[in-house]
């Protein structure tokens, strides 16, 4: 039995915008009570006065109470839909990048709410964030199998959206066996990773656009790489002609790994490692009165909700101020925000005052954004997340 959940009057005017999200305070409970729907159950979608709009899963529990997966009211997420969506998505990736290393799916993005999938080569990482595709599990593995046919695929249901879905959380290599690291390709450049204990899915495949700008200006320059995670700035940088590299990191793990990528590309004389919080080794080096060319800024999102934009600006603010007393009088720094809540002119702004604080000019020559395997949909705001700037920072 196919149910329906009917929406209020005059609340579908975001799904008629292309939106693909339903809240609860949308939805016409007397007509279609939620709590009666079974938790990732799909249903019909209709307007106030009946004319369906599309197929959406749901989930009473959450304030996004249902996700749309399909336009057509004859079209549900099964296997079918999940093979055709899928080749979509392969053919952007197949026209972006002529190496298979990339985000195949990106969930809202490639029309698939809660869903997120990692390409390394002949390895999957697979993400399912949401009730919804939770029960759309052997569907998606089976699809994924018709379209790729990966000798691994990897389970990462250890994100921050399964706990908000009340899901269960759990790590798993589902096809195949992973005796050790997966090795990517970016922008010319190799590397190691743990796709099972790494962050997120083992990389960050969304400022790879951003890196290769960066590429071109570090040839024979001193470079500051903090919160380097395993040297997707930093490596690249050496590999592309960086006189010295210093990776910072908290994390003993990643810098051991940040170690292995500059052998791996035979840069390890130029790479050096830091561990420590980023803030103290900021102001560590410049009691050692070190100078930089050039520093990399690409911190965690330090805002996660809206109530930690206060909170979360003055930290951007401070790090892009300890930073820049470690800049030359002429020097570049890349300031980055993954914070979906950061505003790219609050960023500019933040930057600005940073400048300003350590008396210096700022100018921004560079405003980059995530690369085309993180496509945006253009109806869904939260899904352009990704700020990085190049600023150039110098003295009169």
């Amino acid at each position: 039995m196919i149910h329906r959940l009917r929406l209020k009057k005059d609340a579908d005017r975001r799904l008629k915008a292309g939106h693909l999200w339903l809240y609860s305070n949308e939805i016409d409970i007397a007509e279609t009570p939620l709590k009666t729907l079974e938790p990732g159950c799909q249903v019909i979608v209709e307007a106030a006065g009946g004319k369906p709009l599309g197929v959406a899963y749901v989930n009473p529990n959450s304030l996004i109470c249902a996700r749309i997966v399909s336009r057509d009211p004859a079209v549900g997420l099964d296997r079918s839909l999940l093979v055709h969506r899928f080749n979509q998505a392969l053919a952007l990736r197949k026209r972006m990048f002529d190496k298979p290393y990339y985000r195949l799916i990106h969930g809202e993005g490639d029309l698939l709410p809660g869903l997120v999938i990692d390409r390394f080569d002949d390895v999957a990482v697979v993400q399912l964030n949401t009730l919804g595709m939770e029960h759309a599990r052997d569907d998606i593995f089976d699809a994924l199998e018709k379209v790729l046919s990966p000798r691994a695929i990897v389970l990462r249901n250890d994100t921050a959206g399964r706990r908000l879905e009340q899901l269960d959380t759990s790590v798993e290599v589902i096809k195949g066996e992973l005796s050790g690291p997966v090795v990517l390709e970016e922008n010319g450049v190799r590397f190691e990773t743990s796709v099972i204990s790494g962050q997120k899915t083992g990389w960050f495949f969304d400022h790879r656009v951003n890196r290769a700008w960066l590429n071109k200006l570090v040839e024979g320059k001193r470079v500051l790489d903090v919160f380097s995670y395993i040297g997707g700035w930093g490596v690249q940088a050496a590999a592309h002609g960086a006189s010295e590299v210093v990776c910072v990191d908290s994390s003993a793990a990643a810098l051991e790994a940040v170690e292995r990528n500059a052998v791996l590309n035979g840069v390890a004389e130029r790479v050096t490692t830091y561990e420590s919080d980023a803030f103290e080794a900021l102001a560590a080096l410049k009691v050692a009165n070190e100078q930089f060319d050039i520093i990399v800024l690409d911190p965690p999102a330090f805002i996660r909700k809206r109530k930690d934009i206060p909170n979360g600006e003055r930290a951007y603010a401070r790090l892009n101020r300890e930073a820049m007393r470690l800049l030359g009088r002429d020097g570049l720094l890349v300031s980055a925000s993954c914070s979906m809540h950061l505003g790219a002119d609050r960023l500019i702004d933040i930057v600005r005052g940073a400048a300003r604080h350590q008396d210096r000019h700022a100018q921004v020559i560079y405003e980059g954004h995530q690369g085309p395997d993180h496509p945006i949909h253009p109806a869904i705001p939260e899904t352009s997340y990704l700020k990085a700037l190049g600023v150039r920072v110098f003295r009169d």
